[in-house]
């Protein structure tokens, strides 16, 4: 993974990445990059990971230091902004916001306390009034953007196909709630459902929770009902792959078009090697 090539100049425009955890914020830097762009990494301390945002230029930064975090993308020149990788909420006992943060936080107002979405839709409205472009990770991941249809070797049968069904109307509360992205179903048994967690989390509790007179269960994930796609698309990788194996799944059931695949290839290999389905699907009912 190298850094910036040299065929990006000082007066390119740069692009800023407000990374929390995982590879994506790296993924998007490599991306800007070979597309002749300069970027620039807030990392968010205690959730950025050091060897991911490395190779770049970048700066570790406390979450609710705005001020600091403000400055430091003005000072790059960055213009467009791209808000990747998980981030707990934080106790607001435990945010300390510097002076601008404090600004900002009233101005976010009730969404600090909604939910996941309409906090994410209020950071992104309050950036853009601070003059930045909010860009969704998918305008520079195409290729990690989740298809329609079957994207290994295996394929669901009927039974699972009508876990997915009952796990995709599932899924559509859940959002519409602004409570979670996904949901295991089971022989037409629903085994729990995403809330704040996260999925890696939600898997680890239906591994005791798995009907052993039943075929194995399905991972449903789907993006919320309106969903600030900007911020918070729903994302797998082969961690949740070997997750679904640890669970006892028999397949995962994608949105195609609304969900991030941090690694396709290597999942969809864990995937044929484990006999799951990774099947891309609609987020109404298949035709």
């Amino acid at each position: 993974m190298a850094p910036e090539p040299a065929l990006s100049r000082p007066d390119t425009p740069c692009v800023g990445i407000l990374a929390g955890g995982g590879p994506l914020p790296g993924q998007v830097a490599r991306a800007v990059a070979q597309a002749g762009g300069r970027v620039f990494i807030v990392g968010f301390e205690g959730f950025a990971e050091p060897d991911v945002i490395g190779p770049w230029p970048h700066r570790m930064i406390r979450l609710a230091a705005a001020g600091e975090i403000l400055s430091a993308l003005h000072e790059h020149g960055c213009r467009d902004l791209v808000l990747i990788g998980p981030v707990r909420r934080p106790s607001f006992l435990n945010l300390r916001p510097d002076a601008t943060g404090a600004r900002i936080l009233a101005r976010i107002g009730k969404a600090l306390f909604a939910g996941d979405d309409g906090l994410l839709g209020a950071i992104v409205r309050v950036l853009g009034e601070e003059g930045f472009t909010i860009r969704g990770a998918h305008e520079y991941l195409a290729g990690s953007v989740a298809r329609h249809g079957v994207m290994g070797r295996m394929a669901p049968d009927d039974a699972a196909r009508a876990d997915i069904d009952l796990g995709r109307k599932v899924v559509r509360q859940l959002g519409a709630l602004d409570i979670g992205q996904g949901c295991v179903v089971q022989g037409g048994l629903v085994l729990a459902v995403e809330a704040l967690e996260g999925t890696d989390r939600m898997l680890e509790r239906v591994a005791a929770l798995r009907q052993p007179d039943r075929p194995g269960g399905v991972l449903v994930k789907m993006a919320k009902p309106g969903q600030e796609r900007r911020a918070d698309l729903p994302t797998i990788g082969p961690r949740t792959l070997a997750g679904a194996m640890a669970a006892g799944l028999r397949g995962i059931a994608l949105e195609a078009g609304a969900t991030l695949i941090t690694d396709p290839a290597a999942c969809i290999d864990m995937a044929d090697e484990a006999g799951l389905f990774l099947m891309g699907i609609n987020s109404g009912n298949e035709k």
